[in-house]
């Protein structure tokens, strides 16, 4: 037997791959033409006066499909005898196309268990090949229909729209990233991508863009409704004339909801100025209804605006492109000057004027796009010139979302880093160290009480900075000052100022007697708060990264019964001249007294205790006490 190696193995894995990412982009186009035929047929069945048979069906489920991918349409059977352009394509028949062939280029490009999947070239390439042969095969079915294809619109847009989104199901598949760039691209924008900087700014932009785009949608949308509202006994004309029967009136029902978001389109360009034809001698725009519109009998078109002059109603649509530039300064505001970050770390005025042009250029971009599919020809006549003009909305949507989008951006980021007061964005400064000549001559207990202040005013204002910093923001919230927070701690002093408050636990390691909140080793009648030794320049506020208390040890190594065992082994190995482990006094009375400055036993009473290796300053700082155990340094 032949046992083929290891890269005949990968060669032929690689084929099947392919093979299957082929298979994968027709079932996906498969399943789109399917499913509209069945929706197409349920139609003609449950029409009481079908005018085609079985055939003419599938020919029109056909057309309908690859018109759904921005394929143009020709209607040869007309009145005039002239053959008629279909090329408005109901946007809402397009999520279905799109979603299927991003989901057959994603799962193809993922990798499956146990083996790598095939290169995302070749996925692309192997998906798009598929959906493609679906495409023709469905063209050439619906050659001789009542909606026959225009072939020049298969490459584009068809092509171009089965090619993009299976792009986006491998760049999904890979997740999202943001570069690096082909090799045949500019080398300037391959440096540029690589940059991690550029890559934030550039993907705040296109976050920004998107919201301009979806606010303009919505603002559209409203628009739409509002007038519709205000027309409803003339769309509901419209929908009852159209059809006598349920059935008739159920496929007109399906064709006015795949009409929804261009009805919203139109309403976004009507609100932007520029406003939409319907027909070649009639504009609507906020200003008034010039010529003669050619409209057809329809109950979206019942929202068209009558002929005249417009109103002040009419003007209010002018309020959705504000509304979208609103949107756009806001998004871009929260990148420049987070509200969890240092002010540091807030973009410049420059950096923010350009993010927010970037903006509204991509919202300017979509909305030229999308207004341009939203159109389109409906006949040779009149109603070659039906729906927004891009080329106008576009440059519009530009002039709007830059001009109130970079003011405000600019506006939102000065109030975002406005100076402290308000709780949510109270930065903490740091505390002025004190003269050296005040440090020298301060008394002991005096320092070490100024000290102790510190401390806890700090520790109190680091918790509420650190519980308001994840707190929602709020524009309402009052304002809180220093000298509030302090007296609520701590009370005032006789001269005015906020005395620290003192701890109700005290400390570990403190002595008998001790007030509440004196520091491990201070003496029983110290005043509450004090730190005795805890003075130094690195104590206190200065520290950043002290916390009261933090130092306390937690793990095993420094328990009772371990540390006697590592003495008990070093007293072995020095042959007899270390002492025993020395033993905790169990009454309170056998402790020295604190005022005297030698010890509990005098200099000569024996062996220090572990006790007697800490330093105050090193628990200030927060450093651990020295380990008795260990040999210190050699004399």
């Amino acid at each position: 037997m032949t046992q083929r190696g290891p890269k005949a193995t990968a060669e032929r894995n690689r084929t099947l791959d392919l093979a299957s990412a082929l298979v994968r982009g027709a079932v996906a186009a498969g399943l789109g033409l399917g499913a509209l035929t069945v929706l197409v047929m349920v139609v003609w069945i449950s029409s009481p006066y079908p005018d085609s048979g079985p055939g003419g069906v599938l020919r029109a489920a056909a057309g309908v499909w690859l018109l759904a991918h921005g394929a143009g349409l020709v209607r040869p059977d007309t009145l005039s005898g002239v053959p008629a352009p279909v090329s408005m394509v109901p946007l809402l028949l397009v999520l279905g196309p799109v979603w299927l062939a991003h989901r057959a280029a994603r799962d193809a490009a993922e990798p499956e268990e146990g083996r790598p999947g095939p290169s995302r070239a070749g996925a692309f390439c192997a998906v798009t090949a598929g959906y493609l042969l679906v495409v023709a095969g469905a063209a050439a079915c619906a050659r001789g229909g009542s909606l026959r294809p225009d072939p020049d619109t298969l490459v584009f847009p068809v092509a171009l729209v089965v090619a993009g989104a299976a792009a986006a199901g491998v760049w999904t598949a890979a997740g999202r990233p943001f570069g690096p760039l082909p090799s045949w691209s500019p080398l300037a924008l391959q440096e540029a991508t690589a940059r991690t900087l550029f890559r934030d700014r550039a993907e705040a932009a296109c976050r920004s863009a998107a919201a301009g785009v979806t606010v303009l949608l919505g603002g559209g949308a409203l628009l739409v409704a509002v007038a519709l509202g205000r027309n409803a006994g003339a769309a509901q004309d419209a929908f009852l004339g159209l059809a006598g029967d349920w059935p008739g009136r159920f496929a007109v029902l399906l064709l006015a909801a795949s009409l929804v978001p261009n009805a919203a389109l139109w309403g976004a360009a009507y609100g932007l100025g520029p406003g939409f034809s319907l027909g070649t001698g009639a504009t609507a725009t906020p200003l008034g209804l010039d010529g003669t519109p050619a409209v057809p009998h329809f109950p979206l078109l019942a929202a068209v605006p009558d002929q005249g002059p417009g109103s002040l109603l009419n003007g209010a649509a002018l309020a959705v492109p504000v509304a979208a530039a609103l949107a756009v300064a806001w998004f871009t505001a929260r990148r420049a000057a987070p509200a969890d970050a240092p002010r540091a770390q807030a973009w410049s005025t420059r950096e923010t004027v350009r993010v927010t042009l970037l903006a509204a250029l991509g919202c300017a971009a979509g909305t030229a796009l999308l207004t341009a599919v939203a159109g389109g020809p409906l006949g040779s006549g009149a109603l070659r010139e039906f729906g927004p003009v891009w080329w106008l909305a576009g440059p519009a949507a530009l002039v709007w979302t830059a001009g109130i989008g970079v003011p405000a951006a600019l506006l939102l980021r000065l109030w975002r880093l406005r100076t402290p007061g308000w709780a949510w964005r109270r930065d903490v400064p740091e505390a002025e160290e004190p003269p050296a000549t005040a440090r020298a001559t301060a008394t002991p207990p005096t320092r070490a009480a100024a000290t102790a202040a510190a401390v806890e005013a700090e520790a109190g204002e680091k918790a509420e900075a650190e519980a308001v910093i994840g707190r929602r923001r709020r524009w309402w919230a009052p304002w809180r000052g220093r000298v509030g927070a302090a007296d609520a701690a701590g009370g005032a002093a006789p001269d005015g100022t906020a005395a620290p408050a003192a701890s109700s636990v005290p400390a570990p390691g403190a002595a008998p007697g001790a007030a509440p909140g004196a520091a491990p080793g201070a003496a029983p009648d110290a005043a509450p708060g004090a730190l005795v030794g805890a003075a130094g320049p690195g104590a206190g506020r200065g520290d950043a990264g002290f916390e009261p208390y933090d130092f306390l040890p937690t793990d095993p190594w420094h328990e009772k019964d371990f540390r006697e065992a590592r003495w008990a082994s070093l007293k072995r190995g020095s042959g007899g001249l270390m002492a025993d482990f020395p033993a905790d006094p169990a009454d309170p009375a056998d402790l020295a007294d604190p005022a005297d400055p030698v010890g509990p036993a005098g200099a000569g009473a024996g062996p220090a205790g572990p006790a007697d290796f800490a330093d105050p300053a090193d628990f200030a700082a927060g450093r651990p006490a020295p380990d008795p155990d260990r040999p210190g340094p050699t004399p």
